[in-house]
């Protein structure tokens, strides 16, 4: 049995967050990939920021759309997969504001 299999549960799913993030960062070993998955995290945040501050909820709408435009154009044309967001929403979500935030804060390379 390989990693990813043990780190599954008994229906093939992960079993936790840190069991599923390793699958995420492999999903995203292209570096153009993380590359514009981090720009497209830091415009959902920044049209969150545009939200709180005008309450216009048209920056609502614009965060899914910007968030997950620029990633599967990342895995699409660079990583040459299927985003995991297909089938892991809510943890490929929290991969992707946790890839953000490592690597703004220098943990992982650009």
């Amino acid at each position: 049995m390989n990693t990813e299999q043990s780190a599954q549960g008994p229906e093939g799913r992960y079993a936790s967050f840190e069991a599923f993030y390793p699958y995420y960062i492999h999903e995203h070993s292209n570096r153009t990939c993380r590359r514009i998955h981090v720009v497209g995290t830091g415009l959902v945040i920044a049209a969150f920021g545009a939200f709180c501050v005008t309450l216009n909820p048209w920056w609502l709408l614009a965060m899914p759309l910007v968030g997950y435009g620029f990633a599967w154009v990342g895995h699409f044309f660079f990583e040459k997969n299927r985003p995991a967001t297909f089938k892991y929403p809510l943890w490929s979500l929290r991969g992707d504001f946790r890839l953000f935030f490592e690597t703004v804060s220098g943990k992982r390379k650009f």
